[in-house]
């Protein structure tokens, strides 16, 4: 692997830096500009939080790709394929679309005009699925209309598989992570290890999209202190499927040395890859099913099936009792589970044992979400490796420092109490509205300090 795999490595570093680096700027620009809506009935967090992440995320693409232009090794994706610019000129015109909507709430129906629009853009310059592989018949060519239909299908369907799952912290920008890993680990393999060409762009797409996520991740998870908003959400969809959309339709089967026969037996053999790759229902199975069901809930109820609810599956996590975190955390060892599962199946499809592992892995998963109040605990030599939560040691010593703490607590209040009884008049008055008792926050009191004292002041 050598240096190709050092040259994705610094280019997915540099994405991850950029996008890291400018979210920070971001969030203050967000919050200048008012682009913090208020708290909405189906929203999990207390607090406003500003949005246009994807901004951050757009500059970290935007270099990604402008350093992977100048490496010896990667180069050629530029020379030899328009892809990279068909992809930047739809990212640019998804991108925009998000931010005016992160700013102003523009309606459902643009924002899909809009993702059409993107599609057609990068059909226009090259990046369009060109055939089929179909089991039992061989590689189809596709007509150009079947193609730009096709295309624009999978490019909206990713897009809104995406923003419908971006509803906790992290959530979204952690499982395209994982997509991307995977499909990485396939491009990557049908590039340098059967030397396809064709899979060069799709390669490179899925490293930058692992740096996007990974730069943005740090400031998204809970608390969050800044949202990807549709800017993002939609940004980082539309690279998920233009990686999809160039390996699938511009691979041809039979270019694969792997297997002895004809294409057809070719066909047949990579049909568990091609098939989540044509359509990824297995890359991104949960917010693909996630979207089925919203559309299905909402038609049966007589609502636009792009009318926003609490019925998406995180929300069911946490309505059974599952924290914040956990539900991610089983959100994101779903999608491993699928995404990494099909691309190990796909190199050995005839081994056993991987299915048997997928489908034990499978059972813990089910386990994990019947025992929401499950507080797992680490063995001694991982203590220092995880969050203070999960160390039993730190646990049992909590309590008497806890009850100690308390004690000390009482003492002091009826201290003062006796103080104020003694001379009422000679406690120092209380400045509402500076940094303080009543200043905890810019928006107004955490509620997630239930044992902190009121002010005696009136507001």
């Amino acid at each position: 692997m050598g240096q190709p795999v050092r040259d994705y490595l610094l280019t997915l570093c540099v994405t991850a830096a950029v996008t890291y680096l400018l979210t920070g700027p971001v969030r203050k620009f967000a919050i200048a500009v008012g682009a913090m809506p208020a708290i909405r009935a189906r929203d999990v967090h207390r607090e406003p939080t500003p949005r246009l992440g994807g901004i951050a995320m757009f500059g970290g693409l935007c270099a990604g790709l402008i350093v992977a232009d100048h490496l010896y090794n990667l180069d050629g994706v530029f020379q030899l394929s328009n892809e990279p610019r068909a992809l930047l000129s739809g990212a640019a015109l998804i991108w925009l679309i998000g931010v005016l909507d992160d700013k102003f709430e523009i309606d459902a129906l643009i924002k899909l005009g809009g993702q059409m629009i993107a599609a057609a853009v990068m059909v226009i310059q090259g990046l369009t699925i060109l055939w089929l592989p179909i089991p039992g018949i061989g590689t189809v060519a596709l007509t150009q209309w079947q193609g730009t239909l096709l295309t624009v299908a999978l490019v909206v369907i990713t897009i809104n598989a995406v923003n419908f799952v971006d509803g906790l912290d992290g959530l979204a920008a952690g499982m395209v992570c994982i997509a991307a890993a995977a499909s990485f680990l396939y491009t990557y393999r049908l590039w340098y290890g059967h030397m396809i060409e064709a899979a060069a762009p799709a390669t490179l797409f899925t490293a930058i999209l692992m740096g996007m996520c990974l730069g943005f991740l740090p400031h998204n998870m809970h608390p969050a202190r800044i949202f990807m908003g549709d800017s993002g959400s939609m940004l980082i969809g539309l690279v998920l499927a233009a990686g999809a959309i160039s390996v699938t339709g511009q691979v041809d089967p039979d270019a694969m040395k792997l297997f002895a026969g004809s294409e057809r037996e070719a066909t047949h053999a990579m049909l568990p890859v091609f098939i989540p790759l044509l359509l990824p229902l297995t890359i991104i199975a949960i917010p693909a099913a996630d979207l089925v069901l919203a559309i299905v809930r909402r038609t049966w109820n007589g609502q636009s099936p792009f009318a926003a609810d609490r019925g998406h599956l995180h929300h069911r996590l946490l309505e059974i009792g599952h924290s914040h975190s956990r539900a991610v955390l089983i959100m994101y060892f779903w999608s491993a589970l699928i995404a990494f599962g099909t691309v190990g199946y796909s190199v050995h499809s005839a081994s056993l044992w991987i299915v048997l592992v997928i489908v034990g892995l499978s059972a813990v998963g089910l386990i994990l979400l019947l025992m929401p109040r499950f507080t797992p605990r680490a063995p001694r030599w991982a203590e220092r490796f995880v969050p203070p939560r999960y160390r039993r040691r730190n646990r049992r010593a909590a309590a008497p420092a806890a009850a100690h703490g308390a004690q000390q607590e009482q003492e002091s209040r009826e201290t003062r109490m006796d103080q104020d009884m003694d001379d009422p008049h000679d406690r120092a008055p209380v400045v509402v509205g500076v940094s303080g008792v009543n200043g905890a926050t810019a928006i107004g009191p955490r509620s997630r300090f239930p044992n902190r004292h009121k002010a005696d002041s009136a507001r």
